[in-house]
Formats: structure tokens, C-alpha cells, sequence
């Protein structure tokens, strides 16, 4: 499954086991803590251990800091996406369970990669891991909105990471022999090749507007299309100071039971390292 796709959903934490039918014999509803935020992967960037979770502004003005929220204490419960042991869950007490420390764990999402010889080569807007285990197994990466939208963007396999350093990430060189994948330019030229056969002088000038625009957009909708499309990437310990389909696929990606139980009581609430966007 894809980081992104983890993106905004709201976490919720169920009300006490004896608590969660009302007088009336109607089901209480669990109680939102928040919404997920950035993925965070292990300190050698090859594992997603966890999310930064965007708690609600007190009075709507008082911005909170974020909370990390361990992966592995996350279950679906009926359509929520629920914690299961809200004592263990999240910040300091998830990270002595799960053995790391958070100060090194990255935020590889938004992040600039570059190669070990030094070449920029855009950055890291995703990552696919395994839902049970939090390995990833690859990373996406795009050089820019419009280039994405054009050329499409590289798979980079885990084996070809080689670590973080100043704030990038380092990757081998043979990122550079990767083929782009799904651009609309690509797709185009697909569809162009199959009717090359049957081309008329209007679908050659339809050509050449299509490279036009395309080049419209490349020129001048960059900027227009990255703004606001990258998370800050970061090293946690420089911070300081639709569900619908998404639950079933969850539960098959993640093996999920269907109604985790959940600890009585609050969560631990350790205030951790807020996530800057």
C-alpha cells in the first residue's frame, strides 16, 4: 500500500469495552483523536514505523503539536479507522515498545533525493510498504507537479537507498537508468505509435498542438503545480519544539481483525516533536 493513501484519514479511539452501547442500547460512537499526517519510516529509512497525527486546534485557533502514532497500533474497527492500546500508541511510549528512537526516524515524503555522485534528481513524494511488516518497497519519486503529469515518475527500489545526509536522500546512481512510468506523455506516445499507421494531416497538426500545450505546461505550470504539493521531509530530531474502499483494503494489506479492542481511558498524550508543513 501506498503512504499517501494514509494521508488525512481520521484516527478515532473507541469509547471503554463496557462503555460502547448507550442506555438506550445504541452503539456510542468512538471519539476522533485526529488525522493522519506524514509517514515516518525507521532511522535506516527502509521500514514505515509510524504517522505523525494532526491533532484538532484547541478553539479552533491553538495549533497542537503533533503526536507520532506507532503503525502497528492502528486496526479498523466496523468503518473507523481506530487506535487499538491507546497506552502504547503513541510518542514516547510506542517508541521504547517498538525499540526506536524517534530523534532519527525520517520523514522521507517532500524530501530532495540526490544520487552518491551528487546529482539532484527531484524528490521523494511516496513510498509503497508492506501494510503487515511496514517494509517499503519502493519509493516514488518525481521531479516536479508538472513534469510528474508529463513524464510520469521513477519507482526506486528499497536496495538502491543508501541513506540520509544533510538533508536529502542519498540513492545509487543507477536511479538514472530508471524509465519514467505513467505520464500522460508517455500514454500519448503509446496512443500515437498504434495510430501512426492511419495518420492524416490533421492528426499531425493535432500533434503539434498537443507538444505545444504540453510544453505550455511544463514552462509555466511547474511552479503553479508544485506549490503546495511537497511535505517538508525532515529528520524528526531537527523539529523539535473517502475511507469507503480504504477499510477493506486495509484489513487485506494490514491483516487487520474486525473490532480491535481498545485500552479504558485517555491516550498517553506525550507531546512530541511538531511536524512543520
Amino acid at each position: 500500500m501506498l503512504s499517501s493513501s494514509f494521508l488525512g484519514l481520521k484516527l478515532y479511539q473507541l469509547p471503554a469495552e463496557d462503555k460502547r452501547v448507550k442506555k438506550d442500547g445504541t452503539p456510542r460512537n468512538p471519539k476522533k483523536i485526529g488525522k493522519l499526517h506524514y509517514p515516518v519510516f525507521s532511522s535506516d529509512g527502509t521500514r514505515v514505523v509510524g504517522f505523525m497525527l494532526r491533532l484538532p486546534d484547541i478553539a479552533g485557533m491553538i495549533k497542537q503539536p503533533d503526536w507520532f502514532v506507532a503503525r502497528d497500533a492502528i486496526g479498523v474497527s466496523g468503518d473507523y479507522l481506530v487506535v487499538k492500546d491507546p497506552k502504547t500508541a503513541f510518542d514516547t511510549q510506542a517508541a521504547k515498545r517498538l525499540g526506536i528512537d524517534l530523534d532519527t526516524c525520517l520523514i522521507w515524503t517532500g524530501m530532495d533525493v540526490v544520487t552518491a555522485s551528487g546529482k539532484n534528481v527531484g524528490y521523494c513524494s511516496d513510498a509503497q510498504f508492506n501494510g503487515k511488516t511496514g517494509d517499503v518497497e519502493h519509493f516514488v519519486l518525481v521531479e516536479s507537479g508538472a513534469s510528474n503529469a508529463l513524464v510520469g515518475h521513477r519507482e526506486i527500489p528499497v536496495s538502491y537507498l543508501r541513506g540520509y545526509r544533510e538533508g536529502a536522500m542519498i540513492v545509487s546512481d543507477e536511479v538514472l537508468e530508471l524509465d519514467f512510468s505513467g505520464g500522460a506523455a508517455a500514454k500519448a506516445a503509446e496512443v500515437s505509435v498504434k495510430a501512426a499507421a492511419k495518420a492524416s494531416e490533421a492528426t499531425a497538426k493535432a500533434k503539434v498542438q498537443v507538444k505545444k500545450g504540453a510544453r505550455a505546461l511544463d514552462e509555466h505550470g511547474s511552479k503553479a503545480l508544485d506549490k503546495g504539493s511537497r511535505a517538508l521531509g525532515k529528520q524528526l530530531g531537527k523539529t523539535k519544539g473517502m475511507f469507503g474502499s480504504f477499510v477493506s483494503e486495509y484489513k487485506k494489506a494490514s491483516g487487520s481483525a474486525g473490532n480491535p479492542s481498545s485500552a479504558s481511558g485517555k491516550s498517553s498524550g506525550a507531546k512530541t516533536r511538531k511536524s512543520k508543513t
